[in-house]
């Protein structure tokens, strides 16, 4: 009877968890269920082909540029733009093209088949355009002032006795200090409210053993600069140092008739040059 009843112990249990296994499975063992296969769990599946029909350009693909695309130049951070003319120029107009030119409309509103007379075989060329005047706030710069001197002062200097010595030489006179003839023939300075600026167009003659006088030099001296344009000499140097007696403003006279020039005579020799006349110094003043 034991055996009996324990078997069927053993039938009843088999039958009762077999259902349950069927429905909930073995939570501790089994492999987890897969999904279904009708659900899209995957990449994009591949595509056939475009069908290519005669005659028809080719197709690209999905995701393909088109042949003959080329991808817009990726915007630039410098902006530029055209610039303006210079003040006082005027712009000439832009020739329209050939062909493009528009045709003066007909009195009855079409369009007249004669081309115009400024586009014919042999016509005149139009008139230039006429300059803009500048602008009202256009700054026009002034030229620099000068004022002519009628004396230059130099300084000499023998390079054998190291002696120097500054002497004024009047425009147009001729003054030897040395085996130099030293002839100014202008001299310039600025106004006080300019910045300094001292020069002179000068010629330097020397005179050879033989007596023969031989040009060494012609050109502009600066008192700024000496060595700028110096004279080459192995004895003696001459170099400008400042202007004198400034000259006024010329005013209109009256034509008056020359005297009758007088006969010509022997030229003037030229003054030796002297030192320039120095103040006396003040009382208790040693020099």
């Amino acid at each position: 009877m034991a055996r009996i009843a324990a078997l069927l112990l053993v039938i009843g249990g088999t039958l009762v968890v077999g259902p349950a296994a069927a429905q909930f499975g073995n939570i501790f063992g089994d492999a987890p269920p897969r999904p279904p296969a009708d659900v899209p769990n995957g990449p994009f599946p591949q595509q056939p082909p475009p069908v290519q029909y005669p005659g028809q350009p080719p197709r690209p693909y999905p995701g393909q540029p088109a042949p003959g695309y080329s991808p817009p130049a990726p915007p630039s951070a410098i902006e530029t733009q055209p610039l303006p003319p210079p003040p006082g120029t005027s712009v000439a107009p832009v020739p329209p093209a050939q062909g493009s030119a528009q045709r003066p409309p007909a009195p009855n509103g079409r369009v007249s088949a004669t081309p115009p007379a400024s586009n014919a075989v042999g016509a005149p060329p139009p008139p230039p355009a006429a300059e803009a005047p500048p602008p009202d706030d256009a700054v026009v710069e002034a030229p620099t002032p000068h004022i002519e001197n009628g004396k230059a002062v130099f300084a000499g200097l023998d390079k054998i006795s190291g002696r120097t010595i500054s002497f004024d030489v009047a425009i147009g006179e001729t003054v030897q200090f040395g085996a130099l003839q030293v002839t100014p023939r202008a001299c310039y300075t600025r106004p006080p409210t300019e910045a300094t600026n001292t020069d002179a167009f000068v010629e330097v003659d020397e005179v050879t053993l033989q007596g023969e006088i031989k040009r060494i030099f012609t050109g502009w001296m600066f008192a700024s600069s000496p060595g700028l344009h110096a004279v080459e000499h192995p004895i003696y140097d001459v170099w400008l140092t400042d202007c004198a007696s400034p000259q006024n403003v010329k005013v209109a006279e009256p034509i008056v008739k020359p005297p009758p020039a007088p006969a010509p005579g022997p030229a003037p020799k030229p003054r030796q040059a002297t030192p320039a006349r120095q103040r006396p110094a003040a009382p208790g003043v040693q020099p």
